[in-house]
């Protein structure tokens, strides 16, 4: 069975493979282990020249990236490179991405300090019974059609609630808000719908705008309704971009990482096999799935605020750099073996880049460990025998285009419980989650 594994050469001259990952080949979507294995070894810092026309330096090597993650010469200041960032991202996002993950110190710093209350490790695990409660009530829902698309049924629809129950959304206004949500990130990175764009953006924005008061005047246990009441509080158009960041990052990266850990367990059953004898293996095997097949690809641009030179290559000022996590992740100067998954793999934790480093260390891996590790941990416990219906068609599923920021799959179709006789895949469970049935 044939697994996404990288070869030693990369598959072709480096010209070539330059070529592939600046216009986000398809051949490189599929599968950019090898590409980035061959990147390592010939052009550890790659200067690109992707669609958006803008110079692009991309950096492979583990030591180079857990550096440049944390280097103040990398700005993530939207704001000091400005026409820079609309060329990337388009002309219609300064309010919604005027946010922690665009920007530096000190604004950064204060923040994530009032941002990463939410995030501390006890109130995630105070969070554990009900996200268990609630990917077990997906899962009942997943368990009568017997044959699911696991993206849609379960990997999205778990992040989605949990995250939806972290802000304080309630049930009713749950579809709405969603809807929203799903609009703008559709339009996004479409140059044919700039004006579906600007309409989605300024009615989410509107629709946060009511939430935050709605929360205001009426207060519960919510996250949101603690940083309305803050002593140190956010104003209300950094509330609503807060609340975006939070949703988008905090739901996609981890319903691929469901998907892409289910999808490497069942082509390798011997590990899972593992997992199901001793589930005390599971929170590091989850270390490791991230490690070795990450849902982040690369980081979220930085541009160099001053010349900076890497190794032998000089990055221009006002230069994009952007780090492969991915490729970091699989360096061999770091890990023995690291194109071998080995869910009984140890100290990973603080070596892999799988929540970036640094300043901008994810606010929200607390709560994405858990939610892996929950949701490994009912999937393999309950449903034993669950299967890919199409192991090829799996594997050729990746995410498509020219941006790879995200590293997942488009649909998984998996056989529960392959006894039973197959039946459709599932439909989405967005909406039966959001409105709580």
């Amino acid at each position: 069975m044939a697994q996404q594994d990288a070869a030693p050469n990369g598959g072709g001259e480096l010209h070539d493979i330059v070529s592939a990952v600046s216009r986000g080949a398809p051949e490189y979507r599929q599968c950019p282990h090898p590409m980035y294995a061959a990147l390592r070894e010939q052009a550890p810092v790659c200067r690109l020249t992707p669609p958006h026309g803008i110079d692009t330096y991309l950096i492979t090597r583990h030591d180079d990236a857990r550096d440049a993650l944390s280097d103040p010469r990398f700005s993530k200041n939207m704001r000091g490179a400005i026409d820079t960032y609309h060329a990337v991202y388009g002309s219609f996002f300064d309010a919604l991405d005027d946010n922690v993950l665009f920007s530096d110190p000190p604004r950064h710093t204060r923040l994530r300090r009032i941002l990463r209350s939410a995030f501390t490790p006890r109130r995630v695990e105070q969070m554990r019974p009900r996200i268990t409660e609630i990917a077990q009530e997906i899962l009942g829902e997943c368990r009568k059609a017997g044959s699911v698309d696991l993206m849609t049924a379960f990997a999205f629809p778990l992040p989605v609630a949990v995250l939806c129950e972290l802000m304080g959304i309630p049930q009713e206004d749950r579809p709405e808000i969603l809807e929203q949500f799903a609009e703008v990130t559709r339009s996004r990175f479409d140059p044919g719908r700039k004006a579906e764009l600007k309409a989605a953006e300024e009615r989410l924005q509107h629709r946060l705008e009511r939430l935050i008061a709605d929360t205001r005047d009426h207060p519960s246990d919510s996250f949101l309704s603690d940083l309305v009441q803050a002593e140190e509080q956010l104003e209300d158009p950094e509330l609503v971009a807060s609340l975006w960041v939070l949703f988008f990052a905090g739901h996609k990266t981890t319903a691929y990482q469901i998907g892409n850990s289910v999808l490497n367990l069942l082509l390798r059953p011997d590990q899972a096999a593992k997992l199901r004898e001793d589930p005390r293996l599971v929170p590091g095997a989850v270390e490791e799935i991230l490690r070795f097949e990450g849902s982040v690809e690369t980081s979220t641009f930085r541009y160099a605020a001053e010349e900076a030179r890497i190794r032998d290559t000089l990055i221009p000022k006002g230069s994009l750099v952007q780090i492969a996590i991915s490729s970091a992740n699989r360096d061999p100067e770091k890990f023995a073996s690291p194109d071998e998954l080995d869910v009984t793999r140890e100290g990973l934790q603080g070596t892999h880049l799988g929540f970036g480093h640094g300043t901008h260390y994810c606010l929200g891996a607390p709560l994405a460990r858990l939610e892996l590790e929950i949701a490994l941990t009912l999937l393999l416990r309950e449903f034993p025998d669950m299967a890919l219906a199409d192991a090829q068609e799996a594997q050729g599923a990746w995410l498509k285009g020219p941006v790879a920021a995200f590293r997942g799959l488009q649909h998984l179709r998996i056989v529960l419980e392959p006894s039973r006789p197959d039946e459709d895949p599932g439909e989405p469970a967005l909406a039966s989650v959001a409105s709580g049935k």
